[in-house]
């Protein structure tokens, strides 16, 4: 074969594979697919070479210098994350299980340790090796189990794992454990055998150097997105050299066989610990690009120590502020997690865990915070971050809680923050070596703005104790003085209801017959009638919206059909983008300035904005051949659409100036199901959906929004009108009850001859933000709403409908009267999924 130079960045293809060459990117050592030849550059031309001449040199190099320690101690296995490595581990491990001569192994792991190193026990139980949960405590005291000298000679391998840095609180565990454990100094549990430690180190080196060359742990494993940020997918485990001629295989994948039969039981590994263990095709490109993020993280920082100081200044600062913070009786703003002071970067990394708390001590739900942060432009971790064991000890949820929590429906990151008052998890942040002063800082005006009045607190930013000492961080920045930017939080008066202003309203002249309209009030009359519901004004309907085109504007009537998904033509059709993802407001603001209206005579939806030619699309579903069926996302949900055309596409491109598409819902979709039982109902399994978030409708009560208009305009300290309010709210049925809030109560409702079922409240995202009529953003809607509302951001109900069977549709008209049904138990809890309820 020939041999050509190779250009810099450029590919060759040698024998049907794919090479890299020529570029200080890719002058590496690349694998073969095969693992049985190689191209290298060598002086400008390919060189075969033999498989066992091959590794990744600068790579596998840098990696080790970063950890200090050298190839002659460690071994290097890439895999696909840290949980990848964590598996590999107790797959691996030369454990000796139950029932042999030999003494058995154990499984130890700190009760503080994320999912994936808890869930290694489902591997060594399947081997019939035991497991021992061990509290952060409990290995402090383990000194009194060290074995006496004539049981110490025991080869019995037993494994424990300990994170180096806890990802809930950021405490960090004594490195000094790794040779106090290895060498009998501290036992775990007390059991004759030889102690081998795996330490995570995931959480860890994102901030802090790890010195593997004094530390010398058996297993480490890392996530390099957590050190730099890139690549994802990519983690590797370190394994010690001393134990890796000990680790078993079973499983052999492409490449780590040197040799096998397919038609006998033959198989002989590769003689190299990482090649053996990197089953098929790891990701080169990715594995390429770390030595450049090592090499950049080091110019730009200086290097892992002063990332250390610098992550830990900004922590101790903002904890140190956090922690002062009062309301005016007293009452702390926040309640902290962390088992230290944060005096010392040695014991406590750049990780804050906490909760936000109301004025009397309770705890506001950690999805409320989350959705007030995204307000101001801060992400934040909730939930338990997938480490109960943390989760349970500082939050004081018991074994029994968790089991109950299922049981109501809680599941590890979902958005049901409160069950029975309590907090099934907390809100945490982390710094990181981009973080600056000024992002503590915005994060504290957040919790000061939204939680804290001017007579609240006078907090001094200057304190002599938040002082950031640290050369990364200058101490020079401006003092932080938040007490002239905050709003006045005013007490809510009960307001009387008001009347709606008057629109122009569409009217469908659509009506069954009056015998069969009486016969049916009459059947829904026996089961409709309200218990217990306090006061005995008569409630009904005011205003009825549909909004045809998910997240659009709303297209008011007076009176309009029922079908069996909601409204007849309520969000049937959605913008998605030209990864075909569905666009709402919170993406795209404007979607609220597209106008659509129906036509039922004309069987048209006419859609038009300002700026825009009207443009027509037909309400017949388009079942030709020409329709291509695709499959698209609301929320968790998966919906078969098919698409609008070239003409309408072309229209929302040319508005909203980026390439979109309209989709409508296909009729192979209408069966859509929602999960819940609807009580006094048939199955809800019959109940389909269109392209709602949660349910067929959402209703808001006009005494409610008055109640949070008081409020909003004594924090704007400008008038509102209550119909830009009610369109921020973006329901379907509007009701004047004389009462605020009491629609929380019922579980029941009935409008003329239809029968609604609550399934629970709404709980409001940063959409109620966007003003309807102009697409602009108002944080203090959501805040208002928070502050009015305590420790939540519910207003409105998701109502559920089962059409009564008729040759006529049903229809519902604004002036009905509403028929509620009280709940025995008051409190709606909230919907299941992780995903936020808003209606689009």
């Amino acid at each position: 074969m020939e041999e050509k130079p190779c250009k810099p960045t450029s590919f060759w293809v040698l024998y049907g594979h794919l090479y890299l060459c020529g570029s200080a990117a890719t002058d590496r050592l690349l694998k073969a697919t095969d693992k049985e030849l190689v191209a290298r550059r060598n002086m400008g031309f390919l060189e075969l070479l033999p498989f066992d001449s091959v590794f990744w040199s600068d790579e596998a190099v840098r990696i080790l210098q970063h950890f200090h320690t050298t190839a002659e101690d460690y071994t290097i296995i890439f895999t696909s994350g840290c949980t990848a490595a964590l598996k590999l581990v107790a797959e691996a491990f030369p454990w000796v299980p139950e029932g042999t001569k030999q003494p058995s192994s154990r499984f130890c792991y700190l009760t503080d340790s994320h999912t994936s190193v808890v869930g290694m026990r489902g591997i060594t139980a399947s081997m019939n090796v035991l497991s021992v949960p061990i509290k952060p405590k409990e290995i402090l005291l383990s000194e009194k189990n060290r074995l006496p000298a004539e049981e110490q000679n025991c080869t019995t391998p037993h494994l424990f794992s300990y994170p180096a840095q806890s990802n809930f609180s950021g405490t960090k565990y004594p490195l000094s454990w790794i040779q106090d454990i290895k060498s009998g100094k501290l036992c775990p549990i007390k059991i004759p055998g030889k102690w081998f430690v795996l330490l995570d180190a995931a959480s860890y080196v994102s901030s802090s150097p790890l010195d593997l060359g004094v530390h010398q742990a058996d297993f480490i494993p890392v996530s390099f997105y957590k050190i730099f940020g890139f690549p994802t997918g990519l983690g590797a485990l370190l394994v010690n050299n001393r134990i890796a001629p000990l680790l078993r295989k079973t499983y052999f994948g492409g490449g780590t066989a040197a040799a096998y039969l397919a038609g006998e039981d033959f198989y002989f590994p590769r003689k190299s610990i990482a090649e053996r263990f990197e089953d098929g095709t790891v990701s080169f490109l990715d594995i390429i690009a770390l030595k450049h993020g090592f090499d950049v993280l080091e110019k730009l920082t200086g290097g892992m120590e002063k990332i250390k100081q610098h992550t830990f200044a900004l922590a101790r600062y903002t904890y140190t502020v956090l922690s002062t913070l009062k309301y005016s009786n007293g009452a702390p703003v926040v309640r902290i997690y962390s088992d230290t002071d944060f005096s010392n970067p040695d014991v406590q990394g750049p990780v804050i865990n906490f909760n936000v708390l109301d004025e009397n001590g309770e705890v506001i739900g950690f999805s409320q915070v989350d959705k007030m942060a995204s307000l101001y432009n801060i992400h934040v971790r909730t939930g338990c971050f997938c480490n109960t064991g943390a989760c349970q000890l500082h939050l004081g949820i018991s074994n029994e809680d968790i089991q109950r929590n299922l049981q109501a429906g809680h599941v590890c990151g979902d958005d049901i923050d409160l069950i029975d008052g309590r907090p099934t998890g907390s809100v945490r942040i982390s710094f990181g070596y981009m973080s600056s002063f000024e992002d503590a800082q915005t994060f504290l005006k957040f919790i000061i703005t939204t939680r804290l009045s001017k007579l609240d607190t006078e907090i001094s930013f200057q304190s002599s104790d938040t002082k950031l000492t640290t050369e990364a961080v200058p101490d020079d920045h401006p003092s932080f003085n938040y007490a002239d930017k905050l709003s006045p939080v005013p007490h809510i008066s009960d307001s009387k209801l008001r009347n709606n202003s008057s629109v122009t309203k569409t009217t469908v002249n659509w009506q069954p017959p009056e015998a069969e309209a009486e016969s049916i009030r009459a059947a829904v009359s026996e089961t409709a009638v309200p218990t217990c519901r306090r006061g005995g004004k008569p409630i009904t309907v005011t205003n009825i919206y549909l909004y045809p085109i998910k997240s659009c504007s709303a297209f008011e009537v007076t009176e309009w059909p029922v079908g069996n998904q909601g409204l007849l033509y309520d969000r049937n059709w959605m913008v998605v983008n030209q990864n075909g993802v569905c666009m709402t407001q919170k993406q795209e603001p404007r979607l609220c300035l597209v106008n659509p209206s129906v036509d039922l005579k004309q069987n048209v939806m006419v859609i038009q904005a300002e700026g825009m030619d009207p443009i027509s699309v037909s309400l017949e579903e388009n079942t030709g051949k020409e329709a291509v069926i695709s499959e698209s996302k609301v929320c968790s949900h998966r919906v078969k659409t098919y698409d609008c055309g070239e003409e309408i596409a072309g229209w929302f491109s040319l508005f909203l100036g980026r390439p979109c598409r309209l989709i409508r819902q296909s009729s192979d979709m209408k069966n859509r199901s929602h999960q819940k039982n609807a009580k006094g109902l048939a199955s809800a399994t019959s109940i389909s959906l269109s392209l709602v978030n949660e349910a067929q409708y959402l209703l808001i009560n006009v005494a409610s929004i008055l109640q949070l208009k008081e409020h909003i305009s004594a924090r704007l300290e400008e008038p509102l009108e209550i119909e830009e309010l009610i369109r921020r709210f973006r329901a379907n049925i509007v009701i004047s009850a004389p009462e605020s809030f009491e629609e929380e109560e019922w579980a029941e409702i009935s409008i003329g001859a239809l029968r609604f079922q609550v399934v629970g409240p709404c709980s409001r995202c940063q959409i109620i933000c966007i003003d309807q009529r102009s697409g602009e953003r108002n944080k203090e809607f959501l805040q208002s709403l928070s502050a009015a509302r305590g420790r939540k951001t519910n207003l409105g109900i998701y109502l559920m409908n089962q059409p009564l069977h008729s040759y006529f549709p049903d229809t519902l008209s604004v002036g009905s009267q509403v028929l509620p049904v009280l709940k025995e138990n008051t409190e709606i809890q909230p919907p299941t999924s992780s995903e936020e309820k808003c209606s689009g």
